[in-house]
């Protein structure tokens, strides 16, 4: 048996630094009180249904809708009853009284397509809300990625830190039984109690950094309570997603947005100037004639006269909006096609990271792997020891960021895109 073996087998006490540090270690292993997280592509099912932000934009389609249908209603006749003369007086001539009951109908009439043009913008207001809910799916995609992905990181950091405090643990066992033995000097002893607490610090933070992520996913999909622990559904995604294709799609979705809101904007203009023109109302009525126990027609019209408002500030806060509609549009433009080459360059240069690290990775497992070899046989030193585990820590840790950014980039294009990201479940 090796001598690090024996020195680990007759370390039957637990040092000091572990004792110290019990109490500590059960805090941070102990399960948080929640429930785990179902996988991504469930999650993002869900949130399609549930998820407040979705609820409010499908709420602006529903109010969208109902504003175009009433745009398509006609005006409603006005129904009216006069009397006259009903106080009972009589004529000089004939004596009798000269009451007067008087039935009509009144219905405004629209002219110069002020109909038309109503309808017309609440269409164009319904496609423009339309448009923006797509918007706010493919964004809840994209948000709901980042959030998944980082909380599989952080808990993929727990485990890392978990695996690392616990052979930072038997190397200090060994160390100080071999110290006890006198084959190693005192100062390596402390060398090794402090990559140990090293290693519970890191621990420490990770396990916060988790619970931090954790709340943060709960908390864009409202989850009831907060999750404890994710399903890993991306973070495997990584290292098996296809290189981005280099042409952008002929629509961006932002820009149909941008575009919708611009024709909803010229729209509503056409509403405003269409107001100056006076509406018509034409009157047809019943008049009874009690005196002379006769009925006979009534009927007229009646024409507002543009004398005071002729609705110019309307119309010109309608021409600002149009300008300002035109003004998005033509930023919206330029930012998607801007970042739809940056993100493509970050999705190629996250594809040649992840695949760097991930080789560095392995040869930092197999370097530890010899190093841990040698100092048990003897041969290595345990600073040799401390600094293989390290580098091995920092190896893992710089894949997990590159499968973060990775999947962070295709989430990106997925956003710019209009589409869910990773398409369907696998």
């Amino acid at each position: 048996m090796p001598h690090f073996e024996r020195a680990c087998a007759r370390a039957k006490a637990q040092p000091a630094a572990l004792k110290t540090a019990l109490p500590l270690w059960l805090a941070l292993t102990l399960p948080a009180w929640g429930a785990p997280a179902p996988s991504y592509y469930q999650l993002l099912h869900e949130a399609e249904a549930n998820a407040p932000r979705l609820l409010e934009s499908h709420a602006n389609v529903g109010i969208a809708q109902g504003l175009a249908d009433q745009a398509t209603a006609w005006p409603n006749p006005t129904g009216g009853i006069l009397f006259e003369n009903f106080g009972g007086g009589q004529t000089p001539l004939t004596g009798y009284s000269t009451q007067q009951t008087t039935l009509s109908l009144s219905q405004p009439i629209e002219w110069g397509g002020k109909r038309d043009a109503r309808i017309a913008a609440g269409e164009a207001e319904l496609t423009a809300a339309q448009a923006r809910d797509r918007v706010a799916l493919a964004a809840l995609g994209y948000d709901l990625a980042l959030a998944y992905a980082g909380a599989e990181s952080a808990q993929a950091k727990v485990k890392l830190y978990q695996d690392a405090a616990e052979a930072a643990a038997q190397d200090l066992r060994g160390t100080e039984a071999l110290v006890e033995a006198g084959r190693l000097a005192g100062v390596q002893a402390a060398q090794a109690s402090a990559a140990y607490l090293a290693a519970q610090s890191d621990l420490a933070t990770a396990r916060a950094d988790a619970e931090q992520a954790l709340a943060r996913l709960s908390a864009l999909v409202a989850a009831p309570q907060d999750f404890d622990a994710v399903v890993p559904s991306l973070l495997p995604l990584a290292s098996a997603l296809k290189a981005p294709a280099a042409a952008p799609p002929q629509q961006f979705p932002t820009v149909v947005a941008a575009q919708a809101e611009w024709d909803a904007a010229r729209r509503k203009l056409d509403v405003e100037k269409n107001r100056i023109i006076p509406d018509v109302t034409a009157t047809l009525g019943v008049r009874r004639l009690q005196g002379d126990h006769q009925t006979v027609l009534v009927g007229g019209v009646s024409l507002p006269i543009p004398l005071f408002d002729q609705n110019s500030g309307n119309i010109a806060a309608a021409g600002s909006q149009v300008t300002a509609a035109e003004a998005r549009f033509l930023a919206a433009r330029a930012e998607a096609e801007t970042g739809w080459r940056a993100a493509l360059l970050e999705a190629r240069a996250a594809a040649a990271r992840l695949n760097a690290t991930n080789s560095a990775a392995s040869v930092a497992e197999q370097a530890y792997g010899l190093t841990r070899t040698g100092f048990e046989s003897g041969k290595t030193s345990l600073l040799d020891l401390l600094s293989a585990r390290r580098t091995l820590t920092e190896a893992r840790l710089r894949l997990l960021d590159a499968q973060v950014t990775r999947i962070m980039a295709e989430a990106r294009l997925a956003r710019l895109a209009g589409k869910v990201p990773f398409g369907d479940a696998p």
